[in-house]
């Protein structure tokens, strides 16, 4: 018995540390429909103000609250690969210890 298969997993762990990375320089492709929606508003709505005259304040607060939940998300997905990844090894090895207790030797 071999080591558990867990090359898939590790994949989508280093693609989603590559996003969150992005996210971070407050790049946009890693985000999705709804977080790019929310941002382009806010800026949007900020330059709108600008234009006025106007104070960004709120625009501000809402291009940030934008960019920490897309990395909040990120996070999320990178802890809920690794808890697989972990139950993937933990099953691995139990399997491999069921094997060996029920042999000969």
């Amino acid at each position: 018995m071999g080591k558990p298969d867990t090359r898939r997993v590790d994949r989508e762990i280093r693609k989603t540390n590559r996003k969150l990375e992005a996210v971070r320089e407050r790049e946009m492709w890693p985000l999705d429909g709804r977080e790019r929606r929310a941002i382009l508003a806010a800026m949007a709505g900020g330059s709108y103000r600008v234009v006025r005259g106007r104070s960004t304040d709120h625009a501000d607060r809402r291009l940030e609250s934008a960019w920490s939940s897309a990395e909040t998300r990120l996070i999320a997905e990178i802890t809920a690969l690794q808890t697989e990844r972990q139950r993937i090894v933990t099953e691995a090895a139990a399997a491999k210890s069921a094997k060996k207790s029920s042999g000969w030797w």
